[in-house]
């Protein structure tokens, strides 16, 4: 870790300041976030951040390698197929846990995903940070020269592609009780989409619409989308007036087929040293003897559910769908940031948008988590503090 910006920022943290920096996140919308916030950012060396970027340039060459389509078409067929799906993904976010091999610091990939992250709330965090850290205005949390002004640019540009902003919309399932729902609250300041749950959607032909503030109805251009179908599937209460399989006259900011080609499917087909061992549950030929060391996953789940830290013979045998589980290398998480009472473990989300009609994606900023747990979450880190979700800031 960068010593010098730590150890400053230690000397001037206190619970109160942290308490302050979390109300006024809290009184921008006269709500506190439900996830928890980490007292600290991740001060990221120059020599991490260059290791970071060539794992995340290894992702990106995979996605970008002829017949990737073709390759993933499986994850489709295992889940559903949405019409009009781009030539790439809209977004990406890719995890790698700060680990420790052979006695040295590496980034290991964890996750990656063709969907978006916490673009607006992470903005807004690094501010808040630099608020009552001051000092902090020296580093930055973004990447390729961005700054707070050119990112905000570029992420409107990306949501909207120059539609109007009453016709583009961020569509989750009941955005009010989703834990991001701090981030939508941001995003609808800072770009000005409205935010709709998929039950106001109503389809007419092969338009979409969703009723305004004035009751007026309104056609929906393009969808930023936040909707998890694996949620979505779940919530058999929920009556939708439009389907997501028919062959919509609109855009997606975020085509939902990306979620499932973009996933821990393409894990076991990544091998380096930024790579961890992964095994598709069908490709197993036996189950290791020393099942201690891997971790059970199931390919399309979001959040970390579904995930089995403790993997025993039977779990195995268990899964009748072995085409929908990988069973992943455990990783040894560094203890990498000092707190006031010992150290903590971090994984880095690396942050990149695609435009339209760009050659390749352009890595905009991260979001990084904090754990003292045996793995990076919230039931593994309750009632414990100097953990939970930040961000990690660079040398300029």
């Amino acid at each position: 870790m960068n010593t010098a910006f730590r150890n400053q920022f230690n000397k001037e943290f206190s619970t109160e300041k942290y308490n302050q920096l979390i109300d006024s996140i809290a009184a921008d919308f006269d709500y506190k976030p439900t996830f928890r916030i980490g007292e600290t950012p991740f001060f990221i060396t120059n020599e991490l951040k260059e290791q970071l970027l060539e794992g995340y340039n290894h992702v990106i060459d995979f996605i970008q390698q002829d017949g990737f389509k073709e390759l993933t078409n499986k994850a489709l067929e295992l889940n559903r197929k949405v019409p009009n799906e781009d030539n790439h993904t809209t977004f990406l976010a890719i995890d790698f846990g700060i680990c420790e091999e052979d006695g040295k610091i590496i980034p290991k990939l964890i996750e990656v995903q063709g969907f978006p992250s916490l673009f607006n709330f992470q903005n807004h965090l690094s501010q808040k940070f630099v608020d009552f850290y001051p000092f902090l205005n020296q580093l930055t949390p973004f990447l390729n020269g961005l700054d707070n002004e050119s990112y905000l640019k570029l992420i409107e540009e990306v949501i909207c592609n120059n539609h109007p902003k009453e016709n583009v919309i961020l569509l989750e399932i009941e955005p009010e009780k989703q834990n991001t729902k701090i981030d939508f609250y941001y995003c609808k300041r800072d770009i000005g989409i409205p935010v709709v749950c998929v039950t106001e959607l109503i389809q007419k032909g092969k338009k979409l619409f969703y009723t305004n503030d004035k009751g007026i109805e309104i056609e929906v251009k393009r969808i930023y989308n936040r909707v998890i179908f694996d949620e979505l599937d779940l919530r058999t209460d929920l009556q939708l007036n439009f389907d997501f399989s028919a062959d919509l006259d609109v855009e997606w900011a975020g085509h939902p087929n990306w979620f499932f080609r973009i996933s821990k499917f393409i894990l076991p087909y990544l091998k380096g040293e930024y790579f961890i061992e992964t095994t598709l549950l069908s490709d197993l030929k036996e189950i290791p003897t020393d099942l201690e060391n891997y971790v059970l996953k199931p390919l399309f789940s979001f959040s970390g559910s579904g995930v089995i830290f403790h993997v025993k013979k039977e779990d195995i045998e268990a899964v009748t769908e072995k085409d929908l589980y990988i069973l992943q290398k455990k990783v040894n998480y560094l203890p990498i940031i000092q707190s006031p009472d010992g150290k903590v473990k971090a994984e880095v989300r690396l942050i990149a948008v695609w435009k339209k009609d760009a050659p390749s994606p352009t890595l905009v900023t991260n979001l990084v988590r904090l754990s003292r747990g045996e793995m990076i979450g919230v039931k593994f880190n309750k009632d414990k503090d100097w953990v939970g979700g930040t961000v990690g800031m660079f040398e300029r």
